[in-house]
Order: structure tokens, then sequence, then C-alpha cells
């Protein structure tokens, strides 16, 4: 993860950026969702990979902080698309202000993504940019399905694993190639490094969805059960409905889609019902099946040993939480 001092000169350069833009109605809620803070996880990963590959930060920053604008860019609107009131305990900005100025605000967060991308070295500038775009617009298509998923009653589990890979795993993807492409890695050693973040993502976003069920909400941070009261297709549910008795499937078609159902009684009973078919533990070994190819991805790569040690950690500490 990032060190201390990194993770503050980050903040401290989002917050210089956001705020030399002196139009303030329009970058109010830019300079407010960058305010709520982060992990920063993506940033991290391109200053990460980019160290791997024997760069430095300076070159790697721009990079690294266009991916972590674009991804509030994308929360920003996916706030809207799912009618979220809050975000990191906080009212979500088409709360605060209105849907219309979270809509243009967003679209000005893209064009400062792009700004900040501009500042990266010339010389791997076309390379970033073509994996810059090419990510956006993959973000785009996983939003996409998972809101045909919504109205669709045949998703498959293949399907549901390519959408989160869309839209979640491969900005990671993206962060770790970006950051060695930064540092003028070799093609192999970009590759090695963004089949990781791919894998990984993949991973971290089918343990999310088991935490959303079966987390503690005082250790995970948000309502356990949002997932089965949104009535999301997720894993979870998909593979449940493939192995549960006719007599559960039909209590749980009177819970799915039904407002008048008590919410604690249906996130008592699906969650009962995924354990009793075994699919909690399924999705856990899936889990680490994902992680284990995204650390055998670095196996073959030239960057030292000590670099992928600092990859496996990650990947430890980021599949580490409370299963």
């Amino acid at each position: 993860m990032l060190s201390k001092a990194l993770h503050a000169q980050i903040e401290e350069e989002l917050n210089r950026f956001s705020h030399s833009f002196q139009h303030s109605t329009l970058y109010e809620p830019v300079q407010y969702l960058l305010s709520l803070g982060g992990k920063r996880l993506r940033p991290a990963l391109v200053v990460m990979a980019s160290d791997a590959c024997g760069g430095n930060h300076s070159e790697a920053l721009p990079a690294a902080l266009a991916v972590e604008l674009f991804h509030n860019f994308t929360l920003m609107h996916d706030d809207i698309m799912d009618n979220a009131p809050s975000r990191r305990g906080h009212p979500t900005v088409h709360v605060k202000w209105n849907v219309n100025r979270a809509i243009l605000s967003g679209d000005a967060m893209f064009a400062m993504a792009y700004s900040l991308l501009s500042k990266s070295h010339k010389d791997q500038l076309p390379e970033l940019l073509g994996l810059f775009n090419k990510t956006a617009l993959e973000v785009c298509e996983g939003q996409e399905l998972d809101m045909q998923f919504e109205t669709r009653h045949d998703v498959s589990i293949p399907e549901y694993i390519e959408m989160i890979r869309l839209k979640t795993s491969v900005l990671v993807a993206a962060a770790l190639a970006m950051g060695a492409i930064s540092a003028r890695a070799n093609p192999k050693d970009v590759q090695a490094l963004y089949t990781f973040g791919e894998n990984l993502g993949i991973a971290f976003q089918l343990l999310d969805d088991w935490l959303d069920t079966f987390g503690e909400q005082k250790r995970v941070g948000k309502i356990s059960g949002g997932d089965i009261l949104a009535d999301k297709k997720t894993f979870l549910i998909l593979r449940t409905r493939q192995k549960a008795d006719a007599e559960s499937l039909a209590t749980l078609d009177h819970y799915t889609g039904n407002p008048t159902a008590d919410p604690n009684e249906k996130i008592a009973f699906v969650s009962s019902l995924i354990r009793r078919n075994g699919v909690d533990l399924e999705l856990l070994e899936l889990a680490e099946s994902y992680r284990i190819k995204a650390l055998t991805s670095l196996e073959n790569s030239t960057i030292s040993t000590e670099a992928k040690g600092r990859f496996f950690a990650f990947a430890d500490d980021l599949m580490a939480r409370d299963h």
C-alpha cells in the first residue's frame, strides 16, 4: 500500500489540482467528493507498479491522479443511476446538490482526468491514452451490463463474472499497467501486471459480494444484506438458484421484487438459503482461485523478487477482510 508520505502527497496533489479551477459552482462538487477521502487504492497501484519497474514517482504521478479522478467520476455518475443517498457516510453529490449538477460536474471530472494524464512524458503518452480510453469504455460496458441484469431473469454466472471484470477489475488492471508504462517497462511486464490486476480485481469484487451479505456491518462499513434487499444478481444468488430445491426457490421468488416483504426476514431467509446450499463457501473458493491466478501472472515477469513480494503482500492484505 502507499506510505503515509506518498498518500499525503497524492491527497495534496488532488486537492491542489481540483482547487486550481475557479468556476466554483461547477467544480465544488468535484472538490467535495474528493474531500470524502478513500484508500486511494488505484493511484497506489500506479505508483507501486512504477516502482517495481524502476520508475520514479514524479513520472507516474500524472497517471496516478488521472486514474483516481476517473474512478471518482464513475462513482459520481453511478450514484445517480443507483439513486444512492450516501457515500462514505456523507450525502452523495446529486443529493447534496441535484442530478443535473452531478452529471455536469462528473463530466468535468472526466475531462480533468484527461488534463492530468496529458502531463505524462510525451514518449509514453500515446500508449497511456490508448489504455485509458479502452478502460473507460470497458467500465461503461460493465455498468451497462449491470443495469441490464436488473430486468433480466436469465443472467449466467459467466456473464456476471464478465460484468464485474469490466465494471471493477479492468480499472485496477489499467492502474498497474499505466504505472509500468510510465516506467518504460517491457511489454511482457506490462501485461503481467495488467493480468495480476485483472484477476485480483475479480477476486476483490467476489469477496466484496460475500461481505455484503455475511460481513459484520461495523467492520465492513455498510449495511449487511444490501445486495439482497436490492435483488442484486450476484454470484451468491445466481448459484443458489442453480442448487436450491423447488420449495426454497418459490419462497425466494416471493421475496424477490416484493416491496411489502419484511427486510429483516428477507435477509435472514436468503442468507440462510445461501449457506444451506454451500454457496458462501463456493464463492470464497472462487475468489481464492482468482487470487492465485493473479499471483501466478507475476511469476514469469522480470520484476524483482522483492517487488513481487510487495505485490503478494498487497494481495494478501486486500483479501484478508474478515471472512
